[in-house]
Order: structure tokens, then sequence, then C-alpha cells
């Protein structure tokens, strides 16, 4: 194989590289938003919801 052939050849790989990066980054970032709105969601809550129990049939 060739110098230029191999460069090439890292040049792709760098690249592939950096895109796997990137949409990993993504991922995370999206997956860090969504489990903020759940939390925003269970704070809101009412924390004496579901204290009390009714057993009188």
């Amino acid at each position: 194989m060739n110098i230029a052939a191999l460069s090439v050849n890292m040049n792709l790989a760098q690249t592939q590289q950096e895109f796997g990066v990137s949409v990993l980054k993504m991922a995370m970032e999206n997956s860090t938003e969504q489990v903020e709105e759940v939390l925003q969601e269970i704070g809101s809550l009412d924390p004496n919801l579901g204290n009390n129990i009714d057993v009188m049939a």
C-alpha cells in the first residue's frame, strides 16, 4: 500500500470516528433533556397523593 492510500484511509477512519462521537453526543443530550422533563413533571405532582387508602366498602 502506498503512502497516499494510507493517508486517505487514515483520514477516512478519523472522519468516521468524529462522526460517531458527534452522534453519541447528540443522543446523550437528547436523553438528558428527556430526563429533565420527567423530573420536572414528577416534581409538580402532589406530594400527599396516594398517602391515604380508603378501605371501607
